[in-house]
């Protein structure tokens, strides 16, 4: 296990700007597509409305999506995907994407590409979700599934997932860092303490697959029901507490509470998820003003709740009682 501060900063949500692709658009999609699947070359492209950081994704027609890495620290999850989505969609209880075709680079775009089936649904969010504590439970039971697979083989812990799997102190340093940078508008101390906690509660069991970045938007829904699941970039075999992190997330103390309980959450794991959930609104905050668009402030906005919702709830409880 990395030392605290040992580890150099590693933790950044999006790899540096030097390694982005070029522009990603519908015509470069078109033009893919129609080089390597000839068969698809006439169905139309289109931008998806609830897009993504890591990939850009497009709709082919009316039932699939060209799925494109932005950068090339994602570019190593196409394949990953395409080799375990296939095995682990059998065992789970909700659809996951089923990879169609994996594409290679041309046309100027560096990285391999997917074209995977559509799932039908929407991102969730607090109005989008009929019963927070039922979407709670039917979040828990695919993540308790998840964990029944068998993990023999799968991939574990490095930097294709950024590290998830792995213990929290990868982002010692960076973590502190940012709550020394927030110290005017955070209660650092309180910060440090949760994130002390997060660090000394070890892992010991053993390794079992995670989804690795279970947030609202990639968690879809219908009719205010979980519907699917997609995503798996991050995913992985080893301590799965970084799927915790979305508690925090969840609508409100209720649904959380029931997302505990029906995913049996032990207080070192809800420690460590914490953690995470702490690492990642600390380096969004901490970037707040660095992004101009619409889809930077909803980000910065909704991990600036999710950091007052763990140092609040923290601070109105005994802080050794998990």
């Amino acid at each position: 296990m990395p030392g605290r501060g040992r580890v150099a900063s590693l933790g950044r949500m999006n790899p540096d700007g030097h390694d982005r692709a070029p522009a990603i658009d519908a015509a470069l999609v078109r033009r893919l597509v129609r080089a390597q699947f000839p068969q698809w070359a006439g169905l139309p492209v289109r931008p998806v409305a609830d897009d993504g950081w890591d990939n850009r994704t497009f709709h082919l027609g009316d039932t699939m999506t060209v799925r494109l890495p932005s950068a090339e620290g994602y570019a190593a999850q196409v394949d990953k995907e395409h080799t375990w989505l296939p095995r682990l969609a059998p065992h789970l209880p909700l659809p996951i994407p089923v990879p169609l075709a994996r594409g290679v680079p041309a046309e100027g775009y560096p990285f391999p590409w997917s074209v995977r089936e559509w799932i039908d649904g929407e991102a969730a969010s607090a109005g989008r979700i009929g019963d927070p504590a039922v979407f709670a439970t039917d979040l828990a039971a695919f993540l308790t599934a998840l964990r029944r697979v068998d993990p023999a083989g799968g991939p574990p812990a490095g930097r294709h997932n950024f590290f998830r799997g792995g213990p929290p102190a990868t982002y010692d340093a960076e973590t502190r860092e940012a709550i020394d940078a927030l110290k005017d508008r955070i209660p650092a101390g309180t910060a440090t303490e949760i994130w002390e906690a997060a660090l000394d509660a070890g892992w010991q069991g053993s390794p079992v697959w995670f989804h690795g970045d279970v947030a609202t938007g990639n968690l879809l829904v219908r009719d205010g029901r979980l519907a699917a699941v997609i995503d798996f970039g991050t995913s992985g075999v080893g301590d799965p507490a970084c799927d915790v992190a979305i508690a925090w997330k969840l609508p409100t103390a209720e649904s959380r509470r029931a997302f505990r309980e029906a995913l049996a959450v032990d207080p070192a794991m809800w420690a460590r998820g914490r953690g995470w959930a702490l690492w990642k609104a600390l380096i969004t905050v901490r970037r707040d003003g660095e992004g101009t668009g619409d889809d930077d402030r909803a980000r910065f906005s909704a991990e600036w709740r999710t950091l007052q919702t763990i140092l609040t709830e923290y601070e109105r409880r005994c802080p050794r009682d998990g």
